[in-house]
């Protein structure tokens, strides 16, 4: 018997703007790419020749879209999570991915204008909040949550117990 594993990818179900929200998040993030367009044809429940999916890659990670409709809807229960070295690069991804209607969340979370959860990061984030010192876990994790965009120095000036960390930070 020969085993394969099987390919896993994700899914994202968009009421009729899955074209503009691949093409706007595959210009965002390095290393992505479209890699296939499926067209309605004839009979379809949308015009003619408009995407029915796209196939894409995020940094390597493997989507596709679907204009499907308005049955079902984008839930936060399900995000992307940018992880980012810098400070710079959390605004960055913070600022592109909430313009033109984008909002906020807390700790680091987003809805953008298509409806699609993303969580921007610093790539130390597990670390801090899974020190073996549980003080400074703790301290980090209090940081965390009085956050919306995250704020990789006053994160780490928690962690450290510095005392300008007490003052909570949002943003």
């Amino acid at each position: 018997m020969v085993r394969t594993t099987p390919s896993i990818s994700t899914f994202l179900w968009f009421e009729r703007n899955a074209e503009a929200a691949v093409e706007f998040y595959t210009t965002l993030i390095p290393n992505s790419r479209i890699t296939k367009v499926a067209r309605w044809g004839d009979g379809g429940p949308a015009p003619k020749g408009s995407v029915m999916t796209m196939a894409f890659e995020l940094g390597g990670h493997a989507l596709t879209a679907i204009n499907g409709g308005p049955h079902y809807k984008l839930t936060p229960a399900v995000s992307l999570v940018v992880s980012c070295e810098t400070q710079q690069e959390i605004d960055h991804y913070w600022d592109t991915l909430l313009a033109d209607g984008g909002k906020p969340s807390m700790c680091g979370w987003l809805e953008d204008r298509f409806g699609l959860s993303w969580q921007v990061v610093p790539s130390v984030i597990g670390d801090l909040l899974t020190d073996a010192d549980p003080a400074k876990a703790a301290r980090a994790g209090r940081a965390l949550m009085s956050m919306q965009k995250l704020d990789l120095a006053a994160l780490q000036r928690a962690h450290r117990g510095d005392p300008a960390s007490s003052r909570g930070v949002t943003q």
